[in-house]
């Protein structure tokens, strides 16, 4: 019996309506001879609420109490389903983490799946079980407690349930129908891809696109996962939303896949840093350490002996980013004159697995920038990306213009 993981987001199990609608789907699936796991988020506002609960009541509070609290919401949505289910006459029955077991590192808030034994699970299936509603974003420690993993742990826990389970898909149920060339709302010529690789959607993930959790592409990526991105509230066919696959399966597609952007991008640049063997150690050391996420990094030409150092940074942790290079050069770890910081700037970046065959790309990036008059701060290239930073009042006029220029309106 082949088995299907479906995943439903907060907005799509909001109210007990929307996870009427949510059951009705499951049961077409299984009407189709799947047996189901079903992964459930929590109702919309329901963590974010069992989080402020946890705050007003212990500010310093124990993170395994902290694990307990904010993981009922998704007991709660797990069992209504069930129940929606079983009034549907499908047998279903809910599961937390720490029955299927999902077990996990001890790192609470922000715990790792190690390892899922489907013997629990596909022993009830065998005994005439139809759906498994499985409490998304939790697990068990070795410890034995109970463990989160962090935001948009539901969408890793799919993912990993299918690898777990040889599942012949993943369906990650949204408020949006599939993967765009770009964010609609900026944009009104994007246009739902029917299908993207791994690796472009891995990359439009971690630049600022939010239709998936980065871990759970990383892992759909690593287990051959085909992931499908679809909206809970349209009506579906088999071809619907946006199926997330290996590359060998996309006969043909644009250079260019998608436009992303981060709005809360900082610029930070060190001025006149001695420049020496294991200055980059010296300066990024303390900034790993302070928990600051690094992004772009630039370093000029050294002169007489200094040189600037420039790298981007999340905005909201550019106090953290200031105090850990004053800390490290009242130590004499690292000797500069001036740290200063922009806060007032976006990146932009082009995706596409097509731009390892076809050169130029970058040129016709910078020239469409150009014809905007939008200057470039700091570049940054890999292999399937150039990502810039820019001004961020210029930032929905680079994101038009780019999807102009590589035409992504239009279907390969």
């Amino acid at each position: 019996m082949s088995i299907l993981v479906m995943k439903f987001g907060g907005t799509s199990v909001a109210t007990l309506d929307r996870i009427q609608r949510a059951a009705k789907r499951v049961a077409v699936e299984v009407a189709k001879g799947h047996n189901v796991i079903v992964i459930v988020s929590a109702m919309a506002g329901k963590t974010n609420e069992l989080v402020g609960w946890v705050g007003e009541t212990s500010p310093l509070y124990d993170a395994r109490e902290y694990d307990a609290v904010v993981s009922s919401g998704e007991n709660v949505t797990a069992g209504l389903m069930a129940l929606r289910l079983q009034e549907m006459d499908i047998p279903a029955r809910s599961w937390q983490g720490w029955q299927v077991p999902v077990k996990t590192t001890s790192a609470h808030a922000s715990a790792r799946i190690e390892e899922i034994p489907p013997a629990n699970i596909l022993a009830k299936f065998g005994e005439g079980m139809k759906v498994a509603v499985v409490a998304g974003f939790q697990g068990v420690s070795p410890e034995g407690r109970i463990t989160t993993l962090g935001r948009g742990g539901s969408d890793t826990t799919a993912v990993a349930f299918a690898a777990a389970f040889g599942a012949v898909r993943c369906d990650i149920y949204t408020d949006v129908d599939g993967v765009y060339t770009t964010d609609p709302r900026i944009c009104d010529k994007a246009r739902k891809l029917d299908k993207i690789a791994f690796e472009e959607m891995l990359e439009l993930a971690s630049l600022g696109a939010k239709v998936l959790q980065t871990r759970s592409v990383e892992l759909a990526m690593r287990y051959k996962v085909r992931l499908r991105v679809l909206s809970s509230f349209e009506e579906q066919s088999d071809e619907a939303g946006t199926l997330v696959c290996d590359e060998e399966e996309i006969m043909e597609s644009n250079v260019v896949a998608g436009v992303a952007y981060s709005r809360d991008e900082a610029k930070m640049t060190l001025i006149s840093v001695a420049d020496r063997p294991g200055i980059a150690a010296a300066i990024f050391g303390p900034l790993a350490e302070a928990g600051v996420n690094v992004d772009m990094i630039v370093q000029n030409i050294s002169e007489d002996g200094r040189t600037d150092m420039t790298f981007s940074c999340p905005t909201d942790q550019v106090i953290r980013a200031e105090k850990a290079m004053t800390d490290a050069k009242e130590r004499g770890e690292i000797n500069f004159h001036d740290v200063v910081s922009d806060t007032g700037v976006a990146k932009v970046s082009v995706v596409g697995i097509g731009m390892r065959s076809h050169a130029g790309v970058a040129a016709q990036m910078f020239k469409a920038l150009r014809d905007e008059n939008i200057n470039i701060k700091v570049i940054t290239t890999s292999e399937i990306k150039i990502s810039v930073l820019i001004d961020r009042k210029y930032m929905e006029l680079a994101v038009q213009a780019l999807h102009d220029c590589f035409g992504l309106e239009k279907a390969a």
